[in-house]
């Protein structure tokens, strides 16, 4: 991959990349999960996050009747506080640069479209994007990086022209599958070396990745 090719696209995570949603995502889950599972860190709930909150349910609960309830469960908190999530300071100024440059801005998350779509725009994120993918669109989930391909598909970049900013695990295994220079917010969180090496670049929060957008961008900050 050639490495010195300013991006063309930068392709974004949602949560725990542009907006603040992480305490609010584990709060919501934990709540969803408690009847069937009891009490869950933060840490057993991370573990098992990534694609539609359907598949964590079923890893955890394992029936139908509690993959109901639990989904139902989270829709009601997460309606409840949706109002909580934030942009992080910093994101809106990055994304109207980027677009002032005439590069492309692109959108792969797990969430389902509903509540992304919400997210988007109570944040005025959504005007600013030229192709959105989410959770519920294609039948694979992160750490398969379909997603992510079919993101830079709608906007028209190879994957040479592109840079993709995630804070997961996941985010990280599918841009490196897709062989897209990736670059990991890790939120002062442990990330096996291994796994670590893999990253394009790797910090621990959303201002030192929009910095380095910035940078990689040629942009002025």
């Amino acid at each position: 991959m050639r490495r010195n090719v300013a991006p063309a696209a930068v392709v974004f995570d949602l949560d725990g990349t542009l907006v603040d949603s992480m305490p609010l995502v584990l709060r919501a889950f934990a709540h969803a999960l408690e009847p069937a599972c009891g009490e869950l860190t933060p840490a057993e709930i991370i573990a098992h996050l990534g694609g539609p909150p359907e598949r964590t349910f079923q890893a955890l609960i394992g029936t139908p009747e509690g993959v109901a309830d639990a989904m139902e469960r989270l829709r009601d908190y997460s309606l409840r506080h949706w109002r909580l999530i934030r942009p992080f300071d910093g994101m809106a100024e990055l994304l109207d640069a980027l677009i002032a440059s005439r590069r492309s801005v692109g959108v792969w998350t797990g969430r389902e479209r509903e509540s992304a779509e919400w997210i988007l725009n109570q944040n005025g994120i959504a005007p600013k994007l030229a192709a959105c993918v989410y959770g519920d669109d294609l039948p694979t989930h992160k750490p398969h990086p379909g997603g992510l391909e079919e993101t830079l598909r709608r906007l028209n970049v190879t994957r040479d022209q592109s840079l993709f900013v995630g804070d997961a695990d996941v985010d990280l295994l599918a841009g490196a599958e897709l062989g897209v220079r990736t670059l990991l917010i890790t939120h002062g969180r442990h990330v096996e070396k291994a796994l670590r090496n893999r990253a394009w670049r790797a910090v621990d929060t959303p201002a030192e990745a929009y910095a380095l957008v910035r940078s990689e961008c040629g942009l002025a900050r």
